[in-house]
C-alpha cells in the first residue's frame, strides 16, 4: 500500500510540473542504402534511409545524412553555400554559410526540435536562398555570371531593386500528427517532410522513394521507366496516415491561392469534398485519383496540374479537366484555328509587315541555364527557334539593321501560356530598357523587386542599344496569355510605354512548385511566391490580368496582320501625329 501511494505521489508531482512520467515510445529501427538519381541519371552515390517497426514504404532520413545532401542544393556560379549542424539535446540546428563573408544569408538557421515536433526558421527565405539569386525573391533562375564573375545576358540594377524580409516561420509538425524520432543516438525526420519544406526553393523538384531507389525530380514522368520498375500495391497503414497528414501540411503552407479559394485548411477541404476517405485508405490508386481531381476540379487554377501516379498505383490511364482549364483551352482552340487561316504553315517567330515587326512565341523559353552560352556562338541560328531569348536577339538585329523601315514593334503573346521567368525578364528589359520584377511571399510576408537590364546585342555592355524603347510598342494579349504570358503585359500596362491590343490577359500570378506525396504522386501547384507590380510603393498581384487599351473583338483580327498593321499605324497617327 505504501509502495502504491509513493507511485501515485510521484505521478502527481510530475503532473504538477507538466512533465510526463512515461518514457517516449521506442521503435525497432532498421536502415538500408539506396542509389540516388536525378531524374534518370545515376548520381553515383547512395543515401541511407531508416524504417520504423518493419514498415518499409515510409522512409526517414538522419539529420547528418540530410546535411550532406543539402550542401549541394543552393550553390550558384562562384558561390559556395554550405551548412553546418549542431546538436543540443533534442534540438538540432542547421546554420547556413556563404563563401562570400559579407553575404546577408550567413548565419541563417533551421532549428528542428525533436521534443516539440517542430521546424523553425528565423528567416526561411534567407536560409533557402539560391546562390545565383540576385535578391531575396528573385525568380530569374539562369546563371548570369561568366567564368570571370562578370554579368552576362541580364545585369541586376541596384536602383529599383530592394528586399523586405519576412517573418519567423514555424512548421508545427505535431499539429499535423507528424512525429520526429530521437532514439539510439539517431535524429530521424521523414524524408517527405524534409523534401516538402526545403526542396521548394531549389528548382530541383521533390524526393521520390519507390522501394528500390531515391529519385530527385520535378516531374516523375520524366523518368517513368526507372520509377515504375518497382512493384505496385497498397500503402501500409502507417504510410497512408502519415501521407495524408503530410499532404495537408504541405498544401496548407505552400499552396499560394489558399486564401483566394477560401480554403480554411486542406483537411477541412478534403472532408468537405469527400476525398478524406480515399486519401487515408490503403489504395494508392484511389488516393492518386483523388489528388488528380483535386488539381482539376477543385483547385483548377491552370498552374496546378498533374504529372504522374505513384509507383504503387502504376502509370494509369486516367484524366479529368476542370471548368477553368476547359474554358482556357476552348479559347486557345479558337485562336489557333484563326491563326491557321492566315498562317497554315505556322506563324513565324519574326515577321515584318511594312513598317511593323512582329515577334511571336507561345512559350517563354531559354534552352540553356547559362547566360554565357548566348555569347559562345557566332550565329544565333545555332540556337533552336523555340529559344525566346535567341529569337529576340535575332529580331533586334533585324529591327536595327541599316536602313531598317521598322517603326512599330509588336510582341504577340496571344497564345502564350507562360514558361521561363528568366526569358520573361529578358523580354521586358528589351521592350522597356529595364525589367522590374516584383514579388511577394504569401507564407513569410517577404517582398521585393529585382530590376534587370538586358544585353540584347551581345556586346557586353548594358545600355540603350539593347532596347526597342525608342519604337512604338504594342503587345497582343488574350485570355490565353497566362503566367509569364500574363506577367509581361501586366508590367507593360503599368509602364505606360506599351499599347495592349486584344482581350484581358489570363492571370496566373503565382509561381509553379513541383511537389509530391509521401507515397509518390507527382504534381504541381501554384506556390506562395506571387508575381506583382509595384505602384505608388505598394504591391499588387497580377492574377486578374491586364486589360487591353484597344479591344480586338474576334480571333481573326489578331492574325490578319496586313489589316492589323494598318490599324496600328492609325493608332500611332492619333497618338503621334
Amino acid at each position: 500500500m505504501k509502495k502504491l501511494l509513493s507511485i501515485l505521489l510521484i505521478l502527481s508531482m510530475f503532473a504538477s510540473l507538466g512533465v510526463t512520467a512515461f518514457a517516449a515510445e521506442t521503435h525497432e529501427i532498421t536502415s538500408a542504402a539506396f542509389p540516388l538519381y536525378f531524374d534518370s541519371d545515376d548520381m553515383g552515390m547512395d543515401v541511407t534511409l531508416y524504417f520504423l517497426d518493419g514498415v518499409t514504404d515510409l522512409p526517414y532520413i538522419e539529420v547528418n545524412d540530410w546535411l550532406s545532401l543539402m550542401d549541394n542544393f543552393f550553390d550558384g556560379p562562384g558561390t559556395d553555400i554550405n551548412y553546418s549542424i549542431e546538436t543540443d539535446g533534442p534540438v538540432v540546428t542547421y546554420t547556413r554559410h556563404n563563401s562570400d563573408s559579407e553575404a546577408r544569408d550567413n548565419g541563417a538557421t533551421m532549428v528542428i526540435d525533436f521534443d516539440k515536433n517542430s521546424i523553425d526558421f528565423m528567416d526561411y527565405n534567407v536560409f533557402c536562398l539560391r546562390g545565383n539569386a540576385a535578391t531575396l525573391l528573385d525568380t530569374v533562375t539562369m546563371n548570369l555570371l561568366n567564368e570571370a564573375g562578370e554579368p552576362v545576358l541580364l545585369e541586376k540594377v541596384d536602383t529599383g531593386s530592394f528586399t523586405r524580409y519576412g517573418d519567423e516561420l514555424i512548421f508545427p509538425l505535431s499539429d499535423y500528427g507528424i512525429d520526429l524520432i530521437m532514439q539510439d543516438g539517431l535524429y530521424l525526420v521523414p524524408l517527405q517532410t524534409m523534401s516538402d519544406i526545403v526542396m521548394p526553393n531549389t528548382t530541383m523538384g521533390s524526393f521520390f522513394f519507390n522501394g528500390q531507389c531515391v529519385i530527385v525530380s520535378a516531374d516523375i514522368s520524366a523518368c517513368a521507366d526507372l520509377y515504375y520498375a518497382a512493384p505496385t500495391g497498397d500503402r501500409s497503414e502507417a504510410l497512408a496516415e502519415f501521407g495524408y497528414n503530410e499532404l495537408c501540411m504541405m498544401m496548407d503552407y505552400f499552396y499560394g491561392l489558399k486564401e483566394t479559394h477560401r480554403i480554411e485548411s486542406f483537411d477541412r477541404l478534403f472532408d468537405d469534398i469527400g476525398f478524406k476517405g480515399p486519401l487515408t485508405g490503403p489504395s494508392a490508386e484511389q488516393a492518386d485519383k483523388a489528388i488528380y481531381r483535386l488539381t482539376t476540379d477543385f483547385l483548377d487554377d491552370n498552374h496546378t496540374d498533374w504529372h504522374g501516379f505513384s509507383y504503387l498505383a502504376g502509370p494509369l490511364d486516367y484524366s479529368a479537366s476542370g471548368a477553368a482549364r476547359t474554358k482556357l483551352f476552348a479559347y486557345l482552340e479558337r485562336l489557333n484555328a484563326a491563326k491557321a487561316q492566315f498562317y497554315p504553315d505556322g506563324i513565324p517567330g519574326y515577321e515584318e509587315i511594312g513598317n511593323t515587326a512582329y515577334i511571336s512565341f507561345d512559350t517563354f523559353m531559354n534552352l540553356t541555364r547559362n547566360g554565357e552560352d548566348y555569347y559562345l556562338v557566332e550565329d544565333l541560328q545555332d540556337f533552336p527557334a523555340e529559344d525566346s531569348i535567341a529569337l529576340i536577339m535575332r529580331a533586334h538585329e533585324q529591327i536595327y539593321r541599316e536602313n531598317s523601315p521598322i517603326e512599330n514593334v509588336v510582341l504577340d503573346l496571344s497564345t502564350n501560356l507562360g514558361g521561363s521567368e528568366s526569358a520573361a525578364a529578358f523580354t521586358i528589359a528589351w521592350f522597356l530598357g529595364e525589367a522590374a520584377i516584383s514579388g511577394t511571399d504569401n507564407m513569410t510576408g517577404a517582398m521585393g523587386t529585382t530590376t534587370y537590364r538586358a544585353d540584347v546585342n551581345r556586346d557586353g555592355v548594358f545600355d540603350e542599344k539593347d532596347t526597342v524603347a525608342d519604337k512604338n510598342l504594342f503587345c497582343l494579349i488574350s485570355p490565353c496569355s497566362f503566367s509569364s504570358g500574363n506577367l509581361v503585359p501586366c508590367v507593360f500596362k503599368d509602364s505606360g510605354m506599351v499599347t495592349l491590343l486584344g482581350r484581358t490577359s489570363g492571370g496566373g500570378a503565382c509561381s509553379i512548385l513541383n511537389v509530391s506525396t509521401a507515397w509518390g504522386t507527382s504534381f504541381q501547384i501554384s506556390v506562395n511566391i506571387c508575381a506583382s507590380f509595384l505602384k505608388n510603393g505598394a504591391f499588387y498581384d497580377v492574377d486578374r490580368g491586364a486589360d487591353p487599351d484597344f479591344v480586338l473583338p474576334t480571333p481573326e483580327q489578331y492574325y490578319d496582320r496586313a489589316a492589323l498593321t494598318d490599324y496600328i499605324n492609325s493608332i500611332c497617327w492619333k497618338t503621334n501625329p
